[in-house]
């Protein structure tokens, strides 16, 4: 199978902070190829008649034409191919669950390790000054040509709807997007943190759509200070709904409202969107905590079990259920945060939290769990051991377990139909409501899943709208 003169079996590998300097800042982790390890990397691709890898990327992106032009050297080419599907590679190429989908496809894996397409991505989009290639970026004239004829709306900022202005914007359709925070990326800002995703670099990739005519408007609370049927009323053809899924879910357990308990939605946005980590250079004081409990073993989870190391405590668990091989976090973000320090408390589910006479956390009660049969997932079901328990000092707990539909929005939109679960009904294929001309796609429609997933169903979405338009 593996025919070239110069092929090596292992990926090179990323350079990186030492985790007993990393878990102290906020600084990225992952540091980035240079271009001689980038075009090194790329070269191991075998350029497969059948690129299983591009069947894999959820936005279609032709990883066979940008690995082949990186490998020789051409980063404006290798760029130009990306930005044809893909609005946000810098972020993709850093939080991506590149092992599941286009590196899980590929076919050097099923006997070597595969191609490091999500480093090289991430190499391509920062090393290209995506400012100077308006016009590259599709191969549309959208950015000198607008067409007025047409105008849709995106209510929420966050990956799905950054996507669907991104294609739309290319083919000359003016785009509004509507936010209710401050700042513009939505879960890129509020609930990744620094050290796996640069804030300049989500601002980056903003600010390659503000150039390509998109217009960011923030503080418009959807469902509120602006509504599906305003913006139908006001002429715009086709409104896309991507406000996320961030209502936080409880385990309701005995002593969730003691001070020291928080959901990781409040959490991580508070570190996060509000620069708390930085304090007092802005004026948001950080929770902090000796010893902190993160429930849950999802890649949020892991965000704030890390995140809570870098502010200073001095024990931080992560209580799962399962054991850590059923864990769901990307397996480079569990290996991180174990490096850094944090400490897995396996095979557990909190059934109290107790506090103090001043009502402030001061231990976890843990079921001890088994694994039984498979559940509906594969997983093997956790079943409690009948009277194990035992007691986990710590005083701060962060609720890592799942988030919901926000209801304001849709409560506020009649006519708009949802499941059993809050989430909006669509057309998987097309992204169409049971409103016309309403479309609807990420979180909100799925369920809590990943930037790449989102940016999917926005590309679906978007192809409808434009075919619809005539663009």
């Amino acid at each position: 199978m593996v025919n070239k003169q110069n092929f090596t079996p292992t990926r090179t590998p990323m350079p990186e902070q030492p985790a007993d300097v990393r878990n102290k800042n906020f600084l990225e982790v992952a540091l980035g190829y240079t271009k001689e390890q980038a075009m090194a990397e790329a070269a191991r691709c075998l350029q497969c008649k059948t690129p299983l890898c591009q069947k894999g990327c959820p936005v279609e992106i032709d990883i066979k034409s940008f690995v082949k032009h990186l490998a020789d050297g051409d980063i404006p080419s290798a760029y130009r191919v990306i930005k044809e599907t893909n609005s946000l590679p810098a972020v993709c190429g850093r939080v991506c669950p590149q092992e599941n989908q286009c590196e899980g496809s590929c076919i050097l894996g099923k006997k070597y390790e595969p191609v490091a397409i999500g480093r090289l991505e991430r190499f391509v989009a920062d090393t290209f000054d995506s400012d100077s290639a308006c016009e590259m970026i599709t191969g549309h004239t959208a950015c000198s040509l607008p067409n007025e004829q047409f105008k849709v709306a995106c209510i929420g900022s966050g990956p799905s709807s950054l996507t669907v202005a991104g294609y739309l914007a290319a083919r000359g359709v003016p785009v509004t997007v509507f936010e209710a925070l401050h700042e513009i990326g939505g879960v890129l800002i509020y609930g990744i943190p620094e050290f796996r995703l640069p804030k300049s670099i989500v601002a980056r990739e903003v600010g390659a759509l503000w150039s390509k005519g998109v217009t960011f408007l923030p503080n418009y609370v959807g469902g509120k200070t602006v509504t599906v049927q305003d913006l139908l009323d006001d002429g715009f053809d086709a409104i896309f709904i991507g406000v996320g899924a961030g209502l936080p879910w409880f385990l309701n357990i005995p002593g969730e409202n003691l001070v020291g308990v928080y959901s990781s939605n409040e959490y991580l946005t508070r570190i996060n969107l509000g620069r708390a980590y930085d304090f007092p250079t802005y004026d948001t004081p950080a929770p902090r905590a000796r010893n902190v409990a993160v429930i849950g073993g999802g890649n949020v989870a892991m965000d704030a079990a890390r995140t809570a190391l870098r502010l200073g405590a001095e024990n931080v668990y992560i209580t799962y259920r399962r054991t850590q091989e059923e864990m769901p976090a990307r397996l480079e973000e569990l290996h991180h945060a174990i490096e850094e320090g944090v400490k897995l408390e396996l095979l557990t589910s909190p059934i109290a939290i107790n506090g103090d006479e001043n009502s402030h956390v001061k231990s976890m009660t843990l079921q001890v769990m088994e694994l039984g049969e498979p559940d509906d997932s594969g997983r093997r079901r956790p079943v409690a051991v009948e009277g194990k328990t035992r007691e986990l000092e710590v005083d701060m707990v962060i609720l890592a377990v799942g988030t919901g539909a926000n209801p304001v929005l849709l409560e506020a939109t009649p006519g708009l139909e949802t499941n059993k679960w809050g989430y909006i009904v669509t057309n998987a294929e097309t992204g169409e409501t049971s409103i016309p001309n309403v479309y609807a796609g990420g979180d909100i429609a799925g369920g809590s899943a990943t930037v790449i997933s989102a940016m999917g169903a926005g590309r679906r979405a978007a192809k409808t709208i434009a075919d619809k338009l005539g663009v």
